[in-house]
Parts: C-alpha cells; structure tokens; sequence
C-alpha cells in the first residue's frame, strides 16, 4: 500500500507521453532525459496525448508501482 505522507516531490513531465511505455521505458526516461534518480522515492506524473489519462512511477524501496489513471468524464479535444 502506497501512504501519501511517504510520498517526496511529485515532478509531472510535460509534454505528451505514449501511454503504450511501461515501468523501464519510463525510468529510463526520469534517468536519461531529466537527470533524475528513478529510484529516489519520488513520483514522476506522465500525460498522454488525451487529457483524460495519466500515468504515475513510484519506487517504494521494493519495487516499482506504475500507476494508471483514466477520468471517466474527460472532455474530449
């Protein structure tokens, strides 16, 4: 179980992410295009190309949590 008061910085990375990119794909990102530690404890927010869904990393010291996100009642663009 994730407890949000265990939870440090939340970076949400802007720009359209592919909702199809799983655990590894997105830490290397974290690692590789924003110099982070994916590791760290911190969560990391990805939006897709829609505005109704969201994805969310988050190392608990054990393992990753990938964590997926679609709003029920989203306005479509």
């Amino acid at each position: 179980m994730i407890k949000l008061s265990d939870l440090g910085q939340v970076y949400i990375v802007c720009g359209k992410t592919d909702m199809r990119r799983g655990i590894d794909t997105l830490a290397s990102m974290v690692k590789d295009k924003f110099n982070l530690d994916p590791f760290s404890g911190q969560v990391f927010l990805f939006c897709g190309g829609s505005k109704d869904r969201f994805k969310a990393l988050y190392w608990d010291g054990q393992g990753y949590w990938l964590l997926y996100k679609r709003f029920k009642n989203a306005k479509k663009n």
